[in-house]
């Protein structure tokens, strides 16, 4: 399993969210760039980028920062937050980035999304279902930066796309966000039961390196950490198994 660190974005500066509540935001004072210089040179491949602004309001006032980061080299980015149309999504991948991540329009606009998928590639596009659990415990998506539960549960969601080759999926529970209570690791063990094609992400909640192994064991194919990682709560050879690029112990 593949760790990937994230970075969210916020009128320009690094930020996390609570649970996803606009309300609820910590602010570092990290500079994103050298946030990625950390992380690349830590060992990871890729880094996950979310412009809150774009996905709460459609505005593209973090662009430039992103256009910077996709600059750099040995590291990818996959970037969300406000790609609701052909341009917006042609844009971050004509800049450099690796894959656009797609939230509220895999649900919203689902046929436009399906010839994202055919047009750009299966490679190139991951679709993002934040979720909360509904009383019977059914994960029901989340749109329009979190704000928002729709009927829609997130089996019937990759469903809908099942026809079109998609590979990569995020799934953040949104109880867990930011709140470093651990990750649903039932989520996602059944998430790669009922599809085991798809190269599931896993979001929300990581504390340690035992969440990172539980996340492997069920499946997940990479996860994403920001708040633990800003923080530096895990130690460094915790995170070199689940580092591509990490130096071998000395």
């Amino acid at each position: 399993m593949r760790l990937i660190p994230a970075i969210d974005l916020k009128d320009g500066h690094c930020v996390r969210l609570l649970r996803g509540d606009f309300d609820a935001e910590t602010r570092y004072g990290a500079d994103p760039l050298a946030l990625l210089v950390k992380y690349r040179d830590l060992g990871a491949d890729w880094l996950h980028v979310v412009d809150l602004d774009g996905a709460r309001d459609g505005t593209g006032r973090n662009r430039g920062i992103i256009v910077e980061l996709a600059r750099q080299a040995a590291v990818m980015l996959q970037v969300g937050g406000g790609l609701r149309d052909t341009d917006a999504v042609s844009q971050v991948l004509n800049a450099g980035v690796g894959r656009a991540v797609i939230g509220s329009a895999a649900v919203t606009r689902v046929d436009l999304v399906r010839t994202w998928l055919d047009d750009f590639g299966s490679e190139r596009v991951v679709l993002a279902f934040d979720v909360r659990l509904d009383p019977v415990r059914t994960p029901r998506v989340a749109i329009h930066g979190w704000r928002e539960t729709s009927e829609l549960s997130l089996w019937d969601a990759v469903e809908n796309f099942a026809d079109h080759d998609l590979k990569h999926v995020l799934c953040t529970d949104v109880s867990r966000d930011g709140a470093l209570s651990g990750p649903n690791v039932e989520l996602y063990d059944e998430a790669v039961r009922r599809f085991p094609h798809i190269e599931w992400q896993a979001s929300g909640g990581i504390r340690d390196a035992r969440d990172l192994h539980a996340l492997a064991r069920a499946g997940a194919k990479a996860a994403i950490s920001g708040k633990a990682l800003l923080e530096e709560l895990i130690p460094l050879e915790d995170l070199q198994t689940f580092l591509p690029n990490a130096s071998s112990p000395a």
